[in-house]
């Protein structure tokens, strides 16, 4: 899986959806989290990416309870930075989901998935803010990125279901939908 360039038209969208919402919406002013969020959709574009943590048997972590079962089997070997990375991913996970497809979130939480006994929001704020006491802060990127993350998780969430709907109706500057950079 190559990583989508930097140049990439669809980088450009959702970096410019992120940063009008979380500035102009939302008044959120920081460039760090702005850069992370509109990262993160870029990143998870790939189900590869979304679907990044793995058993000790090679089968994807789709739950948010089997991500945290993980975290919990005593036989895989943890390390400060394993762990880190782990609920960071929990925490961009349960944003992701949370904030761009909230609909596809309780669905699965109506079904018989473990899943369904978990509070995404409260486990995203939690697992950045874990993530931020195991994070060096001269880390890429740094621990103190993780507790803003975690402090500002519900307004990240509302961000990006507003990010979404801007990718769905276009950009009214300019008339053209946004679906015609994607096909």
């Amino acid at each position: 899986m190559q990583p989508i360039p930097q140049d990439h038209a669809l980088r450009r969208l959702f970096a410019g959806l992120v940063e009008n919402t979380f500035y102009s919406e939302l008044g959120i002013c920081d460039p760090e989290v702005v850069d992370y969020v509109a990262g993160l959709l870029v990143d998870f574009v790939h189900v590869d990416r979304l679907y990044a943590l793995r058993d000790l048997k090679g089968r994807r972590l789709d739950q948010v309870a089997a991500m945290l079962s993980h975290l919990a089997d005593e036989s895989v070997a943890h390390t400060d930075d394993h762990d880190c990375t782990v609920h960071r991913h929990i925490g961009d996970y349960a944003l992701f989901w949370s904030g761009v497809y909230p609909e596809n979130l309780r669905a699965i939480q109506r079904r018989q998935y473990r899943d369904h006994l978990l509070d995404y929001i409260s486990q995203g704020k939690r697992s950045y803010a874990i993530a931020s006491e195991l994070a060096d802060e001269e880390a890429v990127p740094p621990s103190s990125l993780f507790r803003r993350l975690s402090d500002h998780f519900e307004f990240c969430v509302h961000g990006l279901g507003i990010v979404r709907r801007g990718w769905e109706t276009g950009d009214p500057l300019t008339c053209k939908r946004t679906t015609d950079l994607l096909y």
